[in-house]
């Protein structure tokens, strides 16, 4: 059910910063996954303008090395000689694919998950972009430990999926089609705004999709009852787009989130995948519950607001 108009497309490759984007941090750990997050990140920061941060955290070194030895002691000698080796390897990751950005490249030792979260906080960022652990034939069972507490306690928007090894080398690569799966909670404005300003950096198609779960009982009256609710979800999804600013399609149709959602992403050719992410404190909409499968199963990357 489109909306009547459409935005004018954005001459994309030089458009304006977008502010909320001004810094991105991509977590890097040197495998192939890592570096095709990094090329996704080099994508968005060319785009927005974005300063680049380069994030690499490492273990301290085992409790055995914690001997003195003369006035240093052995543990900090090790600490020092592993954070110059990572240095190093930060250093040269990717270098000759970034030039023309601004990009910083961090070192952190501790606990990888809170040491990306502290960072990104740290420095405003508006993005993060990292790759699930999920690759090849089980990469929909799979998320790794690390993405999914960053997923549950950074404050911005996170960037990720399972595709980005293969993310493209390109400078510029233009999102033509994206998806919003809306689950009609209390953040649904604030998701779709976010959506809408992506729609109109790069001039592309915008779908709200929204899941919609039969009754289980009352068989008899449930045509009815889905009849009533679809015209429901659809005049709500009207009046936030309105309210957002957002030209869009909407599709909604019965079924559990995953399968709805996964289903407009495939019809729509969906480039990208925007849900909503609720926090810990915060109330976690029936979409949010269902957050994680999406990311793993999607067609196509998925960016958690």
């Amino acid at each position: 059910m489109p909306l009547p108009t459409a935005p004018e497309k954005t001459s994309w490759p030089h458009a304006p910063a977008m502010e909320s984007l001004a810094r991105i941090v991509a977590p890097v750990d040197f495998s192939e996954r890592s570096a095709g997050a990094v090329r996704c990140a080099t994508v968005l920061a060319r785009h927005f303008r974005s300063e680049l941060s380069l994030l690499h955290v490492f273990l301290a070194p085992p409790l055995e090395f914690g001997s003195t030895a003369g006035p240093r002691s052995v543990l900090e000698e090790v600490y020092r000689s592993r954070e110059a080796e990572v240095t190093r390897e930060l250093d040269g990751f990717l270098a000759g694919e970034l030039g023309g950005l601004a990009v910083r490249r961090v070192a952190r030792e501790g606990d990888t998950a809170r040491r990306i979260v502290e960072f990104a906080h740290e420095q405003r960022a508006g993005l993060i972009v990292m790759a699930t652990h999920g690759h090849g034939p089980l990469r929909g069972f799979l998320l790794g430990s690390n993405t999914a507490r960053v997923l549950h306690d950074a404050e911005c928007p996170v960037w990720t999926g399972v595709h980005l090894e293969g993310a493209p080398v390109a400078p510029f690569a233009p999102f033509r089609s994206l998806v919003c799966a809306v689950d009609l909670g209390p953040q649904s404005r604030a998701l779709i705004e976010w959506a809408a300003t992506f729609q109109k950096e790069f001039g592309a198609r915008l779908t709200l999709a929204h899941a919609i779960t039969p009754p289980s009982t009352d068989i008899d009256s449930a045509p009815a009852w889905l009849r009533r609710a679809q015209q429901s979800a659809e005049e709500e999804l009207s009046r936030l787009a309105e309210e957002a600013g957002a030209f869009a399609e909407l599709a909604v149709a019965p079924g559990e989130p995953e399968q709805v959602i996964n289903s407009v992403v495939l019809r729509a050719g969906g480039e990208l995948l925007i849900i909503g992410r609720g926090s810990a404190a915060g109330s976690f909409g029936r979409l949010r519950k269902h957050a994680y499968t999406l990311i793993r199963q999607s067609a196509c990357p998925v960016v958690s607001v």
